[in-house]
């Protein structure tokens, strides 16, 4: 009777029913509960089996290190129109007017202004769906010397006979003006004017056999047109995760400055025939010439990688006068030597005001062929050339439309100009 009444109270805890229906239940009817009780603990077993698997996969999950997709750092210039403030990109926050930089990188669709500058000059690319125009002045500094030995070397320490040295110096400033127009993000069309000054000194010491004679010319041009380029860039690819900012562009060089060709040699007087300069100096290459190109933007948080490849294509094209000696007529044709420059580089924004890049490039450019009027083509030897540079670069926001872009490039390579600083102002209305 005690293990009876023990029975109905445990059925009566775990199925939670009146004990008063269980004592008036019949024997049949307490076999059913009994086995209905057990069904229950077997199935609150497997629950409880379940839920120890379940929660151990969670533990699992949780203690595995985060490693998310690469992020952004922001946007291209597709995807943030010029003009739109921080607050207004990530809906008026918060942060507001006042949002740090740090805020800004925080919501995906707030670059900071700094970065989409540097995008800009990075890809050629100037977005927002806007008409911008550039100012910029460009001066590049050239000092080569040339050690001439005319005579006979005696133990590898003793000349007897002459030493000429030779020395160029060439200063060239270039204004240039710049308008682009950008259509729906994907379309830019731009047009370059340069105006173009140069001097070139030219010395020669040891003239005339003696080493204590130094000869010395100067010629200049006074400012003048260049070469005007007119330029077309289609924007094929958007960055995403994996994909980087892709923009394809093809320029077109027209002979408007002044040409090499017909320039006449002169013996510059004292120098004993050792220095001879061009009765004027040219501001353009006097042919027509196609530049295809590409650039790519790619940002891997707080970097921005960016990387250039493009090729010039001259024409051939046929000048009255080629030759440089004076008092004559040389008819010919002229086949500049085609060129490939490759670039690439890394920049960073310092707050969002400010970015700085550093970058490397190089211009390989093959031999150029001449043809006198009657005769057959004639390979230059030396008309070859390798430039390579190191860039540093800065943009500035001056303003919301304003931005100020200085460049210093040193030169890595003989070909090279020995340094190169511009200075450029794009103003977007």
């Amino acid at each position: 009777m005690h293990r009876s009444f023990t029975f109905r109270a445990v059925v009566c805890m775990s199925t939670l029913l009146p004990c008063a229906l269980l004592q008036a239940a019949p024997q049949g009817d307490v076999e059913a509960l009994k086995q209905e009780l057990l069904e229950l603990r077997q199935r609150y077993d497997q629950q409880q089996k379940a839920l120890a698997v379940l929660e151990q996969r969670v533990r699992q999950v949780e203690e595995q290190p985060a490693a998310p997709a690469p992020q952004r750092l922001v946007k291209s210039p597709a995807d943030l129109k010029r003009g739109q403030t921080v607050s207004q990109a990530s809906g008026g926050g918060a942060g507001g007017s006042g949002s740090s930089y740090g805020q800004a990188l925080k919501d995906d669709s707030a670059p900071a202004q700094s970065v989409t500058n540097l995008y800009d000059e990075a890809s050629g690319f100037f977005g927002g769906g806007k008409f911008s125009v550039e100012t910029g002045v460009t001066y590049s500094r050239y000092d080569t010397r040339q050690l001439n030995l005319n005579g006979l070397l005696l133990l590898d320490s003793i000349l007897l006979g002459n030493i000429d040295l030779d020395r160029i110096k060439a200063d060239n400033w270039t204004l240039d003006l710049t308008a682009r127009y950008n259509l729906d993000n994907r379309w830019q069309f731009d047009i370059n004017v340069p105006v173009v000054y140069r001097e070139s000194t030219f010395q020669s010491a040891g003239a005339g056999g003696d080493a204590t004679q130094t000869a010395e010319k100067t010629v200049t041009r006074d400012p003048t047109l260049g070469d005007v380029n007119v330029g077309v860039a289609y924007k094929f690819l958007d960055e995403s995760a994996n994909t980087p900012d892709a923009v394809f562009s093809v320029r077109v060089k027209a002979p408007t400055g002044k040409d090499p060709y017909g320039i006449k040699l002169v013996q510059a007087s004292g120098s004993g025939d050792n220095i001879s300069y061009p009765e004027s100096l040219p501001t353009g290459n006097g042919v027509w010439s196609i530049t295809p190109g590409i650039s790519l933007v790619k940002t891997f948080d707080p970097a921005v990688l960016f990387g250039s490849l493009s090729y010039t294509y001259n024409l051939e094209d046929s000048f009255s006068d080629i030759g440089s000696r004076a008092n004559q007529t040389q008819p010919g044709s002229v086949k500049l030597g085609d060129s490939y420059q490759i670039g690439a580089g890394i920049a960073f924004a310092l707050n969002e005001k400010m970015s700085m890049s550093f970058s490397v490039s190089d211009l390989i450019q093959s031999k150029s062929k001449i043809k006198y009027k009657g005769q057959d083509w004639q390979t230059l030897t030396t008309s070859d050339a390798n430039a390579g540079y190191f860039n540093v670069g800065m943009t500035i926001a001056a303003t919301d439309n304003l931005t100020i872009v200085p460049n210093l490039s040193i030169g890595l390579t003989e070909d090279a100009p020995d340094f190169t600083f511009s200075l450029k102002f794009p103003y977007y209305f």
